[in-house]
């Protein structure tokens, strides 16, 4: 039996495809948030990868966790997508808090986070994932997410408050005008991921200290609003998943020690832990 256990954010998804239980090889697409991209972009996307979609006739079970798959109407962009791929395939879709939480699960209840293009959290008490305060998105919310420090540079540019040599490296490196920066932003697709898209010119200043405050700053941001949201957040281990959380690690344990909380575990990337976790769990018989 073929199965593939895919984890997807807005930028990128990861596909693990399982035979008989034994992993045997790995892809990579876009991410496909409901929110952002369309069933027919989805089918196009798949054809465009030839290892993955030259399974396309012969996988009988699909588990997708995705960025914004938050509702049946959500959910159902991605599995109409998915079905018209793969014909044979029965098509699971659910949140990536799900994946979240069975990625860093250890036998405990925990809290679980994802840092990544968004972010978000919930608990996991090894049987039911819940919720105590939404994600309200790139606008309104994704405190300590590459769409969230990404906006902040942006600003912060426009602004002109940034330090000079950061300016100035900003603008050999890519050129943008105030002009291009707002419609990238207000009028191209993926907003998000374009914002997101700065992450890797925040890390490579992230030792300036106009940067390392900016990120512990944000980091400490998301702990107040989805992590002492929990009524047993100090007792609880803490997970935190997603790009954003493994390249900035030593800023990440700064704020939690600020607030007096202790981090269980950092995973980059969770679709190991993803596997692993329908292995144990999910596809034992």
């Amino acid at each position: 039996m073929k199965v593939f256990i895919v984890e997807s954010g807005s930028t990128k998804s990861d596909w693990i495809l399982l035979e008989n239980g034994i992993q045997v090889s790995e892809y990579a697409t876009l991410g496909f948030n409901p929110f952002f991209c369309t069933s027919e972009f989805i089918v196009q996307e798949l054809y465009k990868n030839e290892g993955l979609s030259a399974h396309a006739n012969d996988v009988q079970e699909i588990y997708f966790y995705g960025s914004g798959c938050s509702s049946a109407i959500q959910n159902e962009v991605i599995r109409t997508g998915l079905t018209s791929v793969f014909p044979s395939s029965q098509v699971n879709v659910d949140h990536d808090l799900v994946a979240c939480a069975y990625a860093t699960y250890q036998g405990h209840p925990a809290i679980s986070c994802i840092l990544g293009t968004g972010s978000n959290s919930c608990y996991f008490d090894g049987e039911k994932v819940t919720e105590v305060v939404p994600a309200l998105g790139y606008i309104l919310g994704d405190e300590g997410s590459g769409s969230y420090f990404g906006k902040r540079l942006l600003t912060t540019y426009l602004y002109h408050q940034l330090p000079g040599h950061v300016a100035k490296d900003f603008e050999t490196t890519y050129g943008f005008d105030k002009q291009a920066i707002l419609d990238r932003v207000y009028l191209q697709p993926n907003p998000n991921v374009f914002i997101a898209s700065f992450m890797p010119f925040i890390a490579k200043h992230s030792e300036d200290p106009f940067f390392q405050t900016l990120i512990i700053d944000g980091f400490r941001c998301f702990m107040e609003a989805h992590v002492c949201c929990y009524p047993n957040y100090k007792e609880a281990e803490l997970h935190f998943v997603g790009s954003i959380a493994g390249i900035f690690q030593a800023s990440l344990y700064q704020a939690a020690q600020s607030l007096g909380l202790t981090i269980t575990s950092v995973v980059g990337k969770p679709a190991e832990g993803l596997v692993n976790y329908h292995l144990k769990y999910l596809l034992k018989s």
